[in-house]
Formats: structure tokens, sequence, C-alpha cells
């Protein structure tokens, strides 16, 4: 697939698991629900998170890039 992803930086959640309520609609890029994603960041299945801030969470894009090449390999 081809992913619109920048070099480096960070994303937040509804930056990859998509947004259809925002406006416009984020389309996800990795199509899981919020409890799945956190349950595989718990289990170690997806990248741990960044503490941006105290309100601020976010994933290194590299980190993303990473998981979407292995979820296409597998």
């Amino acid at each position: 697939m081809n992913y619109q992803l920048p070099e480096t930086g960070f994303l937040c959640l509804p930056q990859i698991i998509g947004d259809p309520k925002a406006e416009p609609s984020i389309p996800p890029l990795i199509p899981v629900k919020k409890t799945c994603w956190w349950e595989g960041v718990r289990t170690g299945l997806f990248p741990k998170p960044v503490k941006l801030g105290s309100r601020v969470t976010a994933w290194r894009v590299e980190d993303i890039r990473a998981l979407i090449e292995s979820l296409e390999s597998a």
C-alpha cells in the first residue's frame, strides 16, 4: 500500500486507527478499534507510545512504518 507518512515525527491514535467522525474523515492505517489497539500495545503486538505532554500520547512514525511493513509481509 502507498501510505503518505512523513519520514520522521509522531502520529496520534486517530491518525493510526482512523476517525470516520472527523471532518474530513481520517482513513485508518491499521484498521482496528481503540480497545484492540491498546490491548496490542499492552501485549507488545503494537509499538509503545511516547508521552509528549501530560495529555498528549503519540507514536513514532518510524515505529508505525515498521509495524505496517511487518503486517504486510506476514
